[in-house]
């Protein structure tokens, strides 16, 4: 079975639980073919403040957030062990034939091959979508700061209820932690498992990759 992971930005708000999820995914790689893929985070927020100081085209806004999830990659790449810096996805199955974990900038491959509008509604979310959608894997895990999709803010409401599963066309109508473009994308990718589970346990996303049920919202598509 083979798994895109996105490491979500919110992370960085947790040094120790970041480091501590690095070197689980790290010891994994020898055991489960996975790719990573940054977020943006404390980069990509810099990004959105200079973009309303400036007024920048969608353009190049978005292509400025895509570099910062380079800056995160190179971040996570220093700190996991038993992994290596890709810049395209030919070195996928090359760097899997090693056990070690490969983390993608993705910067080079969507400047020349990037089909996703540009918008601030398209984040990391949708990219890693994109990119699992061009190596034809199915399982896509997004590691977040949060146990899954709520019913509501779990960190400002706290009779917010966790979903277990939901559909796209759920989603489509609802304010989540996941990006807005993201159930227009998975309408169109069907097949498409995606779990949105929290980062700061990371024996939950041991669970995914082993195929047990944990703590995660499930996004089928």
């Amino acid at each position: 079975m083979k798994f895109v992971l996105k490491i979500g930005g919110s992370l960085l708000n947790y040094r120790e639980s970041l480091n501590k999820l690095c070197n689980v995914l790290g010891k994994l790689a020898a055991k489960y073919k996975m790719l990573i893929v940054p977020g943006g985070g404390d980069f990509a927020d810099l990004v959105r403040s200079i973009d309303k100081i400036f007024g920048l085209s969608p353009l190049a806004s978005h292509r400025m957030a895509i570099l910062a999830m380079d800056q995160y990659g190179i971040l996570l790449a220093d700190i996991t062990p038993n992994s290596t810096i890709i810049h395209t996805l030919n070195d996928v199955e090359k760097v899997w034939e090693t056990e070690k974990l490969p983390i993608l900038l993705p910067s080079r491959l969507l400047f020349t091959s990037d089909e996703l509008p540009s918008s601030w509604d398209v984040t990391s979310d949708t990219i890693s979508a994109y990119i699992a959608k061009l190596l034809r894997i199915e399982k896509l895990i997004l590691v977040k700061d949060v146990d899954g999709i709520f019913t509501r803010d779990p960190k400002k409401y706290s009779e917010a209820i966790l979903l277990e599963e939901v559909t796209p066309e759920e989603l489509i109508d609802m304010r989540t932690c996941v990006d807005a473009f993201l159930p227009k994308f998975l309408l169109l990718r069907k097949g498409m498992f995606c779990y949105v589970v929290n980062g700061l346990y990371p024996e939950r996303v041991k669970q995914i990759l082993e195929g047990k049920k944990t703590i995660a919202t499930i996004i089928k598509a």
